[in-house]
Order: C-alpha cells, then structure tokens, then sequence
C-alpha cells in the first residue's frame, strides 16, 4: 500500500474540541524549511543590596516562534476538470487565503457578520441622539489555532505575523498563486478553559522528551571513548 506524504495543516478550534470546527488551512505545498527561533529570557537580577546576576535561575520559560512559507496554486485543481475545479474557477485560491486571514482577526462581533449588520441596524434605528453606552468594550480573544507538522508535533500557536504575496491572477483578477508567510509564537501557558491546547503542547513535550531519551540511548555508545575515566 502506497504511503502519501503528511501535509502541515493549520487548525482553529473553539473551546470544546467536540464542536464543530469552525476553519482548517492545509498546506496545498509542504515548506521545504522552517525557521525556529527559541528565545531564552535572560536571568533575574538578584535581589541584594548588591546587584548581581543569577547565572542558574531564569525569570522566565523560554520561548519559542516558528516562521514558514505556505505556498498555493490553482493549477492542479484547473486541470482536474469537474466539480474539483468550480471553485477555483470562480475564486482561484481566494479561499486557502480568506480562511488564513480569518485566524488572524477575531471574531468580535456575536454570529460574524450577520451579528454586525443587526448590530448596525440597530444602531441606525436608535438614532443619532441615544445614549452611548456606559460600559467598557471587553477584550476580544483571538483565535485559537494547533498547528499540526507531523505526529510529533501538535502545538497551540498564536500567529503573530502574517505576508500575502499574491501572485498571478485569472481573468476576474482572482489570486491563482499565492505565496504567504505566517509568523507563529507557541502558546505554552495556555488559557485555564482551553484544554485542547494545554493537551496538545503537552503531548508535544512528551514526544521530545521521547526523543532526548533515545539520543541518550545511542550516545552511550560512545561513552567509553568520550569520558577519559
């Protein structure tokens, strides 16, 4: 049986897994790289008359930022024919790119937006002269997003960074090339109600571990040659 290769996938959920869900990107191209930058908090000053630095101690976990290119083309489903080129033939890849977009805003408004057109109309009904209100606007949440490279690794990931450079376009001046690249920042202290993505970044951390363990195992091997008593 012939094995077809994984693809990244990018997933936003709701609070409840179990839920329907609500978006999923997947790369139509695997990136050929990924660029990890973990950053390393430096350590707390000490708190003595005498200022010195704690060279073993850290104010803080480390932190850590993925950086990829996701690449996508309307061109093999063009070439399908049938019912697997409609929607590229009325938006070319409009809809990989729209359902990117969406991760980054949030969705401040109840119902999207069929709930900011009732709450549009309700303002143009209540006329200019009624009363502002008097509480504060809450603090919208944004998305919540996994993103999925592998088995190995499932992280909850906030997209800090997000670059659309469209490409080439069909007669209604529809992107059938795009290329986009997404800043993430790993969520590692996650939200108390979000048990998704506290599961899924400890999951993640079980696998290294795993993998730390079996290159202790082949180091020792070399033991005997490395340690000189």
């Amino acid at each position: 049986m012939a094995l077809f290769p994984l693809r990244g996938v990018l997933v936003e959920y709701g609070a409840n897994i179990l839920g329907p869900i609500p978006n999923i990107v997947i790369f139509q191209f695997n990136p050929e790289n990924m660029t990890r930058t973990i950053t390393i908090p430096p350590p707390p000053a000490s708190a003595s008359a005498r200022p010195r630095v704690e060279t073993h101690a850290a104010a803080a976990p480390p932190s850590e930022r993925f950086e990829i290119s996701a690449h996508f083309s309307a061109a093999d489903d063009l070439g399908a024919g049938g019912a697997v080129s409609a929607i590229p033939r009325l938006f070319g890849v409009g809809p990989q790119i729209a359902a990117l977009e969406k991760m980054v805003y949030p969705q401040s408004t109840p119902g999207g937006l069929i709930g900011a057109a009732i709450d549009a109309i309700g303002a143009a009904l209540s006329g200019p002269g009624s009363t502002p209100p008097t509480q504060p606007v809450p603090r919208v949440p944004l998305p919540r997003i996994l993103f999925i490279w592998g088995p190995s690794r499932v992280l909850p990931v906030t997209i800090t960074s997000m670059s659309i450079s469209e490409q080439k376009y069909d007669l209604l001046l529809n992107p059938v090339q795009a290329e986009v690249k997404i800043g993430m920042q790993v969520s590692s202290q996650a939200p108390t109600d979000d048990a998704v993505g506290e599961g899924a970044y400890k999951y993640t951390q079980m696998i290294k571990d795993t993998q730390a363990t079996l290159n202790l195992a082949k180091v020792i091997e070399f033991a005997v040659d490395i340690i000189p008593f």
